[in-house]
């Protein structure tokens, strides 16, 4: 990975950490995306603490803001002259519903269309650096999912597990659309399920699911084996110009049947592309 160009989201913690600090290891320039300045910069620290010669610098946004999302796409692109990995790693899971500042519910917007849009943002950057890899980091709890075009905010039923399954479906649905679209590209596109990982991202959910996170977590698997597909995606030659596909545990393995519906698939695509303000034509 030396002398390549990498982007993580959400690497102030968690999986994300650990795949900036493995993508560090294995000599790569690595930016790192996080919401609060002064995290970023120790998660930043740490990196270079633990790797002496580590290339890595800091990006604040609010992923959850488009707004905020295009700003960080405007300043990875003055920043670089290259991007070969894109990993889209920055999630969350919310107890009580909510609207971002677009109007969005803020689960979808956050865990789905900020890897759309920032993605989107950094594609041409993308495409010049072939071969280059996008690496979206889903769940397999869109398992269980389905797209509720009815009720996609759940403003008439919300759950946060149903709106978080929801989202990770949205993950496979774009990552298969988009890879379509880089056929031929040298540019490959894959998700991915990384474990049930002890990590953070739960930690302000309360009620039963916010308990029952807090009741499993000790049993359930590190960050650094969280982060571990995710770094075989992005760095592994064994997956060079594989595109497309949905991994677990290092393995491609099948997607629910909701995910591989190419007419569902790009269903979500236009609709994402009207949600960000996007022509029919974006990529």
């Amino acid at each position: 990975m030396r002398d390549r160009i990498c982007l993580v989201t959400g690497a102030t913690s968690g999986i994300g950490y650990e795949t900036a600090l493995g993508l560090a290891r294995a000599g790569a320039r690595v930016g790192i995306v996080g919401r609060d300045a002064g995290r970023t910069e120790r998660s930043a620290a740490a990196i270079r603490g633990a790797v002496p010669d580590a290339r890595v610098d800091v990006f604040v946004a609010d992923l959850s803001s488009q707004a905020e999302i295009r700003r960080l796409g405007a300043d990875v692109r003055a920043t670089y002259d290259r991007l070969d990995v894109l990993v889209n790693n920055a999630g969350a899971i919310f107890d009580r519903h909510a609207r971002t500042v677009d109007g969005i519910e803020r689960t979808w917007a956050l865990d789905h269309l900020a890897y759309m849009l920032l993605t989107l943002e950094l594609l041409d950057l993308v495409r010049a650096s072939a071969p280059a890899r996008i690496v979206s980091v889903a769940s397999m709890a869109h398992m269980r999912a389905r797209i509720d075009l009815d009720d996609l905010d759940g403003a008439r039923s919300y759950s946060a597990l149903k709106a978080y399954s929801q989202a990770k479906l949205g993950n496979v649905l774009f990552t298969a659309a988009l890879a379509r679209r880089l056929a031929g590209s040298g540019v490959t596109a894959n998700s991915l399920h990384p474990g049930v990982v002890a990590t953070g991202f739960a930690g302000g959910t309360g009620g039963w699911f916010g308990f029952g996170w807090r009741l499993i977590r000790p049993f359930l698997i590190a960050p650094s084996d969280g982060a571990a597909t995710s770094l075989y995606l992005a760095t592994s030659p064994e997956v060079d110009g594989v595109s497309g596909s949905y991994f677990a545990k290092g393995k491609p393995v099948p997607a629910s049947a909701a995910a591989r519906d190419v007419a569902l698939q790009e269903q979500v695509w236009a609709l994402g592309l009207r949600q960000l303000g996007l022509p029919a034509s974006a990529a």
